[in-house]
C-alpha cells in the first residue's frame, strides 16, 4: 500500500504539530454555558459546605475543653456534610448529563462535516482514521466536563478559601504549606505540556491503526486468497505495538501527578505537625486551632489534587481537539450558487430536442494535484441519446463523469448542462438531472429497500420493484421471504458482483434522473447478465440521456456517438462503424476485442 499522507496534527517527523492553548475548549463548551454556569454556582455552595466543618470541629474541640454542650454544633455538622453530599450528587448529574451534550454536539458537528468535504478529502485522506476521530477523539471531551473545568474551578475555590482560613489561624504555617504546594504545582505544570503532546500522537496512532483495520476487513477474501493474512495481522500488530508504547509514556507521565500530590500532602502534613506541635508546646497556638488547620490543609490539598486533575484531563482532551479541529475547520464542498431555473424550466423535468446538447464539454483541461488527467477536451451529448466513452486504462474516462457530477471542477474549460455552465449552478441542482453508477457500484450495509430509496426516499415499494425489474434482478426478492426488507451484508457481500452492479443501476433509476451516468456498468457481468443488462438500458435509454463509460466495446457498439479518448485527450467522435474506418486507437481496441 502506498505511503499515506500526514495531515494537520503530526507533522512529517511524527513529533506534533503545535500545542492547543485552553480557549479552544471554548466552543465547544459555549452552548453550555447556562449549565455550566449553574454546575458552578453549585459547586461554589459545595466548596462553601466543604469549608464549614473545619471549622465546626475547632469549636467542638473548645467546648468539649470548656465542658459545653455540643449538640447544636454536632447537629449542624451532620446537617452540613448531608448538604454537601446532596449538592455533589447533583452536581455530577449535571456534569455527566453535559459531558454528553458536548460529545453528541461534537460529533453532530463532525459527521456533518465529514459527509461535507470536498471529494479530494477522501482522496488523500484514510477512512478508518476519520472515523476514530468520530469515536476515540470526541471521547476525551467528555473528561473535560466530569473532571475538567467545572470540577477545577470548585476545587479552586475550596482551596483558596482553606488559605484563607489558614492564614486567619497562623500565617507561619500557611507559609511552609504553601512553599511545599509550589514546588508540586511547578513539577505538575511541567508534566502537563508532556501530557498534551503524548495525548495528541496517542490518539493519531489510534487513528492509523483504526485506518488499517478499515482497509483490511473489506479486502478479508483478498487477503486470505493471497495468503497474506500473517502479514496483515503482523502490520496492524505493529500499529497497535506502536500505540502502546505512545499509551504506556502517557501514563507513565500521568502516573507522577498522584504520587507528587502524594508527596505534597504527606511533606506538608509531615510539616505542620513538626512545627505546629512546636507552636502549640510554646503556647502560640491552641491544640483545637492545631486541629483546624490540619484540618483544613487536607482540604487544600484534596481540591488542589482536582485541580491538577483538571489541569491533565485538559491537557490530554486538548490533543484530541486538535484532531477535532482538523477536521471541522476544512471548508466544506462550496455548494455553488444558488438553486436556479435552466432557461426558465426545472432540471429534472426538463424538456430538450434531441439536437440540443444537454451535456457539453468545451476546452476541459484538469488535474489532480500537479498530474494532468484531462487535455483541452470538447464533446457535446445531444439529449436522449447514448454515447459511449472509450479508451485505454487511465485515459481519463471515470475523470469525464466525476467532472460532469462535479464532485471536481475543471482547472480550465467549460462543461455546461442545457446550454448552462455547470459552475452557474449549485451542486445539488446539477446532481438532481443525474443519476451516476460508480465502476465499484457501492452497495451499503442494510436492506434492498434502504439501498435502493438512497436518492429517492419517498419511493414505494412497487416503484422499487418496478426497477428491480427493470435490471432483471426480481430474483433477490424471491430468495429471500422478507422481500425489500432483506439485507445485503457490508458493503453488499450478499449479493453477486454482477447483483450489486445492477442493484446500484435500480437505485439510480428509481430517482428518474434525465441523464444517467454509467461508468463500466457491465465490468462485474457475466454473458447472460450483460445481456440481461443490456436489455434493461436499451428499455431506458429512450426515457433519459446515457453516458456510458465502456471497457467492453461490443456492450456500445450501437451507441448513438462513442468519443475516443487516449491520455486525456478525444482523439475521435463518431459512431462504430465510422471509427473502425477513421480511428486507427478504435480499430486497435476492436481488434483486440475481436469486434472486426
Amino acid at each position: 500500500m502506498a505511503d499515506e499522507p500526514v495531515h494537520g496534527s503530526m507533522r512529517p517527523d511524527g513529533k506534533p504539530a503545535r500545542r492547543a492553548p485552553v480557549r479552544e475548549l471554548w466552543p465547544y463548551l459555549r452552548p453550555h454555558a447556562g449549565v455550566l454556569g449553574i454546575v458552578a454556582v453549585i459547586s461554589l455552595v459545595g466548596a462553601g459546605v466543604t469549608l464549614a466543618p473545619p471549622a465546626l470541629v475547632s469549636k467542638v474541640v473548645s467546648a468539649v475543653g470548656d465542658a459545653r454542650p455540643l449538640t447544636g454544633l454536632v447537629v449542624l455538622l451532620v446537617a452540613l456534610v448531608i448538604v454537601g453530599a446532596l449538592v455533589s450528587g447533583v452536581q455530577q448529574y449535571l456534569l455527566q448529563r453535559t459531558a454528553e451534550a458536548v460529545v453528541r454536539a461534537t460529533r453532530h458537528e463532525l459527521v456533518g462535516r465529514l459527509l461535507r468535504l470536498p471529494i479530494v478529502q477522501y482522496d488523500t485522506r484514510r477512512i478508518g482514521d476519520l472515523v476514530s476521530r468520530v469515536g476515540s477523539d470526541t471521547t476525551l471531551l467528555r473528561s473535560v466536563v466530569t473532571s475538567g473545568l467545572v470540577e477545577g474551578l470548585a476545587g479552586a475555590v475550596v482551596f483558596v478559601g482553606a488559605i484563607v482560613a489558614m492564614a486567619l489561624i497562623d500565617p507561619l504555617l500557611l507559609g511552609l504549606t504553601l512553599l511545599v504546594v509550589l514546588l508540586a504545582t511547578l513539577v505538575v505544570v511541567t508534566l502537563g505540556g508532556r501530557i498534551q503532546k503524548l495525548a495528541l500522537v496517542a490518539q493519531t496512532q489510534v487513528g492509523v491503526l483504526a485506518a488499517g483495520v478499515a482497509r483490511a476487513l473489506p479486502a478479508i477474501r483478498t487477503i486470505r486468497a493471497a495468503r497474506a493474512t500473517d502479514r496483515e495481522v503482523a502490520a496492524l500488530r505493529s500499529l497497535a505495538d506502536d500505540t502502546y508504547v505512545t499509551g504506556v509514556r502517557l501514563a507513565r507521565v500521568m502516573a507522577l501527578i498522584e504520587p507528587v500530590i502524594g508527596v505534597a500532602l504527606q511533606g506538608a502534613f509531615i510539616l505542620v505537625l513538626a512545627v505546629g506541635g512546636y507552636r502549640v508546646a510554646s503556647g502560640s497556638l491552641t491544640v483545637a486551632n492545631l486541629i483546624a488547620f490540619i484540618l483544613y490543609l487536607f482540604l487544600m490539598v484534596r481540591p488542589l489534587g482536582s485541580v491538577f486533575s483538571a489541569y491533565t484531563s485538559v491537557q490530554n482532551a486538548l490533543g484530541a481537539v486538535i484532531r477535532i479541529r482538523e477536521i471541522t475547520d476544512l471548508p466544506e464542498e462550496d455548494a455553488g450558487p444558488a438553486p436556479a431555473s435552466v432557461s426558465g424550466r426545472q432540471p429534472a423535468r426538463m424538456p430538450l430536442p434531441r439536437a440540443v446538447p444537454l451535456v457539453e464539454f468545451d476546452r476541459v483541461s484538469f488535474g489532480y494535484g500537479s498530474t494532468r488527467v484531462l487535455e483541452d477536451v470538447s464533446f457535446a451529448v445531444p439529449a436522449g441519446t447514448r454515447t459511449a466513452v472509450v479508451g485505454p486504462s487511465g485515459a481519463g474516462k471515470t475523470t469525464l463523469l466525476s467532472l460532469l457530477a462535479r464532485f471536481y471542477d475543471p482547472s480550465s474549460g467549460v462543461i455546461r448542462l442545457a446550454g448552462v455552465d455547470v459552475a452557474e449552478l449549485g451542486r445539488e441542482q446539477v446532481r438532481s438531472w443525474l443519476g451516476y453508477v460508480e465502476q465499484d457500484a457501492p452497495v451499503l450495509a442494510g436492506t434492498i429497500r434502504e439501498n435502493l430509496m438512497l436518492g429517492a426516499p419517498d419511493a414505494s415499494d412497487e416503484q422499487c420493484e418496478h426497477v428491480l425489474d427493470q435490471v432483471r434482478l426480481t430474483g433477490i426478492l424471491h430468495r429471500d421471504p422478507l422481500g425489500l426488507a432483506a439485507q445485503v451484508g457490508e458493503d453488499g457481500i450478499l449479493l453477486s458482483g454482477g447483483e450489486r452492479q445492477r442493484l446500484a443501476i435500480a437505485r439510480a433509476l428509481l430517482a428518474s434522473p434525465r441523464l444517467l451516468l454509467l461508468d463500466e456498468p457491465t465490468s462485474s457481468l457475466d454473458s447472460r447478465n450483460e445481456v440481461a443488462l443490456r436489455d434493461a438500458v436499451d428499455a431506458v435509454a429512450g426515457e433519459r440521456t446515457l453516458v456510458i463509460v465502456a471497457h467492453r466495446l461490443a456492450t456500445v457498439a450501437d451507441a448513438d456517438q462513442i468519443v475516443v479518448v487516449e491520455a486525456g485527450r478525444v482523439q475521435a467522435v463518431g459512431r462504430h462503424a465510422e471509427l473502425l474506418e477513421t480511428s486507427p486507437l478504435y480499430r486497435e481496441l476492436a481488434d483486440h476485442q475481436l469486434l472486426v
